[in-house]
């Protein structure tokens, strides 16, 4: 088990590295100079020179790159070119948006799918099956940007249930950010359910068709016993390892929604950064999002390799 937990882990750290690689050069030949963006296409050549002394800029690449990683690894994130503050403090302030939200996603998520893609498997061949997965490819292909605009249209412009948008901070109570957070929570969740249903429903087939079951079924048990009592704790074993890839990408995945209804967030801090061309922030949270998809990823493998041993001798 140490053994493939090195081997998963030394993968995983190369994979971050290239990843680090790829947004640092990516970044680098976006248009633009932070310097003039922060101080204006009018300032003086000298001005210029000066301030791109002072935030690293007229070092070569490489060596900006190596100091950067560099102090990633040792947990310093940098230096905002706009706010001038640690790159950690605004992730720090702006996390406590985008981890509630992910987490509500993924439980509406989870709530969701499990109770439909049980049904669906039940219904196998029937106009109820059928019905589902139809639904479940729709909501698989509708962006999730389009979505959450057509829930601000509906419930927040139409019905006037809930904010259109903003965030009033947990200090105004739970209440009110929960209700903040409902519409870009149900944007991410909806197609995350729909593949989550669709996994536990092929899931629980291929869990129908065990011995186990034919040998509960033999023993007189009724159909709903053995669904609920063997098949489905047995189906479960693959869902938790997608909730736990899709808990990551859902993180990921608040860039675009955070800027649908204006959340202060992860999400929205970078696309901010991005316009400012304040490419320490761009680079510092893209990379720690890509971090926490590989560490969960990391955490997966080894749970499902303690279910499944054969994994480990590979």
């Amino acid at each position: 088990m140490l053994v493939y937990a090195a081997k998963r882990f030394a993968s995983l750290a190369a994979t971050l590295l290239v990843a680090t690689a790829l947004v640092f050069v990516v970044l680098e030949v976006i248009p633009g100079d932070p310097a003039e963006v922060m101080l204006g296409i009018n300032a003086q050549e000298d001005t210029l020179a000066a301030l791109r002394a002072q935030m690293g800029l007229d070092r070569p690449a490489w060596q900006r790159y190596l100091d950067w990683i560099t102090g990633f690894a040792s947990g310093d994130l940098g230096t905002s070119y706009t706010y001038s503050v640690p790159v950690a403090d605004l992730v720090a302030a702006r996390i406590t948006v985008s981890l509630p939200l992910a987490l509500l996603a993924l439980a509406l998520s989870t709530i969701i799918a499990i109770p439909v893609g049980v049904y669906a498997a039940s219904k196998r061949g029937h106009w109820q099956d059928s019905g589902i997965m139809a639904l479940t490819q729709v909501g698989i292909a509708i962006p999730n940007f389009w979505f959450a605009m057509l829930l601000v249209f509906v419930f927040a412009v139409t019905l006037r249930l809930v904010p259109s948008g903003g965030f009033p901070g947990w200090e105004a109570g739970i209440w009110p950010a929960l209700k903040a957070l409902m519409l870009p929570a149900v944007a991410l969740a909806l197609p995350q359910a729909a593949i989550l249903a669709r996994v536990m429903r092929s899931s629980l087939i291929d869990a129908l068709h065990e011995d186990y079951v034919r040998t509960a079924r033999a023993k007189g048990l009724t159909r709903t016993s053995v669904l609920w009592r063997h098949a489905v704790r047995n189906a479960l074993i693959p869902v938790l390892t997608i909730l736990g890839l899709q808990f990551s990408f859902l993180i990921a995945g608040t860039i675009i929604i955070e800027n649908v209804f204006y959340l202060p967030g992860l999400g929205r801090l970078i696309f901010q950064a991005i316009t400012q061309r304040d490419l320490i922030v761009v680079k510092s949270v893209v990379v720690l999002l890509v971090a926490s998809v590989i560490l969960v990823t990391f955490l997966v493998d080894l749970a499902y390799a303690l279910v499944d041993p054969r994994l480990r001798r590979r």
